[in-house]
């Protein structure tokens, strides 16, 4: 584990995270910490647990909302993979029909040649 010290609303705080994820802890903190500065500048002083718990559900909301984007985008893709399975059926029938017509197109044009050769 690696002690990773990150700064939210001006104060330093000391966390552990696995080896490797120092930096992405950071980034998570620094995304906080713009929160805390922005709701700070907007609402002024409220008390630090106050400023992060709101900090904290305004980060939760935007979680929230890029869960419910990532779900729609989801069914997106699986409406459009049943579509090309649809339409794939739909052209591999077309295919075997469309090979049918033309063996009896050529049989019909083998039988008037020979015909027309009598």
């Amino acid at each position: 584990m690696a002690n990773v010290v990150v700064t939210v609303a001006d104060r330093p705080y000391t966390m552990q995270c696995p080896d490797g994820e120092e930096e992405h802890l950071r980034e998570l903190a620094r995304l906080l910490d713009t929160e805390v500065t922005r709701i700070k500048s907007s609402v002024g002083s409220i008390g630090d647990i106050r400023l992060l718990v709101m900090s904290g559900l305004m980060v939760a909301d935007r979680l929230s909302e890029a869960i419910h984007k990532i779900e729609a985008l989801e069914d997106q893709v699986n409406g459009l993979r049943e579509s090309r399975n649809t339409a794939q059926t739909q052209i591999k029938t077309l295919e075997t029909n469309l090979s049918h017509q033309l063996e009896l197109a050529a049989t019909r044009l083998e039988k008037l040649a020979t015909a027309m050769g009598e």
